[in-house]
């Protein structure tokens, strides 16, 4: 599991809510106090359930599943695009178009048109069509490029969310909640935390807090992957060697065999060798 301390959750800015005239009374128990004006979140509870949710993604990773990250607004975007490529996940980082969870088929032909106009500009294809035409598939390839192009690698609904600003990806939290996907979230004192499975109570707004918890799950997602590889390998050596040791105990169950047949032609010719031919 990723080092998760409360010393690093101090320096950025983690335990900062919002001001108190903004809040929303269902996060009273994640709170510690009010200091002047502003919210302070309980730091205590939010590393514990970092931790939680971080092993929670490990389940998902492990079942060989995905984890769509979530963040379009402008302190989130940036950190939810680079950790999800670095962890190998898909993401959301512009806008959640409605139906991306509860009309995936729709989704999912979108995309095969996004590859199909990429694969066609990569080969040069596109410069067959009239140049207004070509024009208008570029335009077409950028719109789905900025609304899908972190949808490429997911073919099936994916294994949980998760989102940064919950209040602001409503749309997303809604959809999982509707599909039974599990939602993870880093949630503040402003939101509401019903419908989230995995509350990580904490700043969503400070640049430096939300890198660090995208930076955290991905770490988290990049470790389970390692180490399913790491055991992966290690059952191919077992099996592998296995078969080997097979192999010699066969080899050796022949030699035996041989040495066998062996030595009773060679009983069978002393019987035999003194006896004049003819005789019984």
């Amino acid at each position: 599991m990723p080092q998760i301390t409360m010393k690093a959750l101090l320096e950025s800015g983690v335990h900062f809510g919002h001001q108190t005239k903004r809040w929303n009374p269902k996060m009273k128990p994640y709170i510690f106090a009010a200091r002047n004006g502003i919210y302070i979140i309980d730091l205590q509870k939010t590393l514990k359930y970092t931790k939680e949710a971080s092993q929670y993604l490990r389940t998902i990773v492990r079942n060989g599943e995905k984890v769509i990250f979530v963040g379009t607004k402008k302190q989130a975007k940036d950190a939810i695009k680079e950790e999800a490529i670095r962890c190998g996940m898909p993401y959301i980082a512009t806008r959640w178009l409605g139906g991306i969870l509860t009309n995936f088929t729709t989704i999912k032909t979108r995309v095969a048109r996004l590859k199909q106009l990429e694969d066609m500009e990569a080969t040069g294809y596109i410069n067959r069509y009239p140049v207004k035409e070509k024009m208008n598939m570029l335009k077409e390839m950028k719109k789905l490029q900025n609304n899908l192009g972190g949808l490429k690698d997911m073919n099936e609904i994916p294994g949980a969310l998760f989102i940064i600003d919950v209040k602001r990806e409503e749309n997303a939290v809604r959809e999982g909640n509707r599909l039974g996907v599990p939602v993870v979230a880093v949630v503040d004192t402003n939101c509401d935390p019903d419908g989230i499975d995995k509350i990580i109570p904490g700043n969503d707004d400070a640049i430096r807090a939300v890198r660090l918890m995208c930076k955290i799950m991905a770490d988290t997602i990049i470790e389970e992957k390692v180490a399913m590889e790491k055991e992966k390998e290690v059952a191919m050596q077992k099996e592998e060697s296995e078969k080997t040791k097979e192999q010699s105990v066969e080899g050796m169950e022949n030699a035996a065999e041989v040495a066998a047949a062996a030595a009773d032609n060679t009983n069978y010719a002393e019987v035999f060798k003194d006896k004049p031919e003819g005789t019984k």
